[in-house]
């Protein structure tokens, strides 16, 4: 992670935003089980000390009300959104939380606005890895709480992507596995949840839809490069998967599946110091593989309605359905913990990531 660059931010000139981009089969939202009103907000953000999460904690309470007036039933926010995503090693500790700092804050703004959220943040906790021995871990986390101010879940991300990420956090679920992937159901529609990197690797989406989930939500952190040392910007873009992987995972699960990014600039707490840039792609895509909604680099909220009853069979006369045709008998290779490249090198995969960052 390099020092970040500064420059002034403009924060306070005024503007008509945010973009509003709706595609809404009614003006009443879908009812108990027949689907769910989604909503994303994607804009500029601060990053890295308590003041940042002050001023994105206030940027949640107010674009809250805004979709509330949409009736949307969700809100699916980018990826550390509470603290920022760009941290520098140092600021982990600063930011990081336990999970009930995080509903303690985000639990009121649900409830106010009768909304369920999927809030990202940086969490502390301590972490059984033998017996009764713990460890003081972080990672890269989100709650996803319900209209009443609910816990719901506490997701960890999984798949940490770079080498700042696994300097920054810990890999989740080592000991245990089988509470990664969960579906949780808001206004009666099952929901599963993944994290950024997690959106690239087909099996994870596979799990959830397995899982029965109707609706993947994404929040990411993709930005448009890096600050180099002299603190100049190195136009070196992350790979733009919202037009391929998104609405292939959708279409390959016969789900909806949301990306939420931040949108242009993130700034440290001083609100001139530079520290990403981001590609502002946040989409949703239905089960049939199309893209819903999309924004582009500017501040945006994304309002959908989720349906899982409008959309029939994938294939001509139901024949033929991805999830029923499997046979998983012939997937061992797919648990196998050694791998091959194509060119014939192999490796094994380490029960631990974590150890040879965190030793």
């Amino acid at each position: 992670m390099v020092e970040p660059k500064v420059i002034s931010s403009k924060d306070d000139e005024p503007h008509n935003l945010p973009i509003i981009n709706m595609n809404i089969s009614e003006l009443e939202p879908p009812l108990f089980g027949k689907g769910i009103r989604l909503a994303i907000y994607q804009g500029l953000g601060w990053v890295g000390d308590q003041i940042a999460i002050k001023e994105n904690l206030a940027n949640l309470d107010k674009w809250a009300v805004e979709v509330a007036k949409k009736k949307a039933q969700i809100l699916l926010l980018p990826e550390l959104f509470l603290c920022g995503y760009n941290l520098m090693p140092d600021d982990v500790k600063n930011v990081a939380m336990k999970v009930d700092k995080a509903l303690e804050m985000v639990s009121p703004i649900a409830q106010k606005n009768n909304l369920a959220i999927v809030c990202p943040y940086a969490e502390v906790a301590e972490v059984e890895i033998s017996g009764d021995k713990t460890e003081t871990q972080y990672f890269d986390a989100m709650i996803l709480v319900d209209r009443d101010g609910k816990l719901l879940r506490n997701y960890r991300k999984t798949h940490l992507w770079g080498n700042e990420e696994k300097t920054n956090w810990w890999f989740s679920y080592v000991n245990n596995p089988e509470e990664a992937y969960q579906v949780n159901k808001v206004n009666g529609i099952n929901v599963g949840l993944l994290n950024c990197y997690e959106a690239e690797f087909p099996e994870l989406s596979r799990i959830l839809a397995l899982k029965g989930a109707q609706l993947i939500l994404i929040p990411t952190a993709a930005d448009l490069g890096t600050i180099d040392q002299k603190g100049s910007y190195e136009n070196w873009a992350y790979p733009d998967i919202s037009k391929t992987i998104i609405p292939g995972n959708a279409y390959q699960n016969k789900v909806f599946c949301a990306y939420s990014n931040h949108a242009l600039w993130e700034f440290r707490s001083d609100k001139k110091t530079l520290s990403a840039v981001y590609l502002g792609n946040s989409s949703i895509a239905d089960p049939y593989g199309q893209i819903m909604a999309s924004a582009n680099n500017v501040e945006t909220m994304l309002i959908v309605d989720c349906i899982p009853g409008d959309y029939e069979a994938t294939h001509p006369y139901g024949q033929s359905d991805y999830i029923r045709d499997r046979r998983p008998f012939l997937y061992t290779e797919l648990t196998n913990i050694e791998a091959r490249y194509q060119n014939g090198e192999s490796f094994l995969y380490p029960e631990d990531p974590s150890k040879d960052w965190h030793s």
